[in-house]
C-alpha cells in the first residue's frame, strides 16, 4: 500500500470541501449562527399599522371588561388603550383573563347595558335552578336509618 498517494488523496478530499463551502483551503468550519425573533418584530409591525390609522393613547383607564354571548367576560385589569374614533378602531395591551359574569357582578353592575343584565337575570335563574335540583337530590342520597335488631354484616354476604 503506497501511503503517500493515500495522504495525496485525503489533502485532495479536504480540499473538495473547502471549496464546496465557499471558503479556500486551510479554513475552519463554523456553525452558522442562528438569530432569534422575539415578538418586538411583531409589536413593531402592529404599532406601524396602527400609527397608519392615527390612534392615539387614551390615558387613565382601570380596567375593560368584554362580554361574550356564552356569559363569560374577558377581563383586562390595568390595560393600555389606543383608539381611533373617526375609524371606530380600539387596541387594547395587557394580560386578559376569561372570567365567569358572577365572579366579577359586584364591580361591574354599572358596566352592563340592558342585554347583559337581561343575560345576568337568565344566569341567576339557572343558577337557583341548580341549586334547587341539587337540594331535591341531596335528600335522595342520604343514608338510611339502621333498623335495630337487624344484623348488617349477615346482610351485606
Amino acid at each position: 500500500m503506497d501511503y503517500e498517494k493515500l495522504a495525496k488523496m485525503q489533502q485532495s478530499s479536504a480540499r473538495i470541501a473547502a471549496m464546496e463551502d465557499g471558503r479556500g483551503k486551510g479554513t475552519p468550519r463554523r456553525k452558522v449562527k442562528k438569530v432569534h425573533r422575539t415578538g418586538d418584530a411583531d409589536d413593531k409591525k402592529l404599532q406601524v399599522a396602527l400609527k397608519k390609522l392615527n390612534v392615539q393613547p387614551i390615558q387613565a383607564i382601570e380596567e375593560v371588561n368584554m362580554f361574550k354571548e356564552d356569559g363569560n367576560v374577558i377581563h383586562f385589569a390595568a390595560p393600555r388603550v389606543h383608539a381611533a374614533v373617526p375609524s371606530n378602531t380600539f387596541a387594547l395591551y395587557g394580560n386578559g383573563e376569561e372570567k365567569e359574569l358572577t365572579e366579577l357582578v359586584p364591580g361591574i353592575l354599572n358596566q352592563l347595558g340592558p342585554d347583559s343584565l337581561a343575560q345576568l337575570r337568565k344566569l341567576a335563574e339557572s343558577y337557583q335552578n341548580m341549586q334547587a335540583a341539587k337540594g331535591g337530590d341531596d335528600e335522595e342520597d342520604d343514608i338510611p336509618d339502621l333498623v335495630e335488631g337487624e344484623n348488617f354484616e349477615s346482610k351485606v354476604e
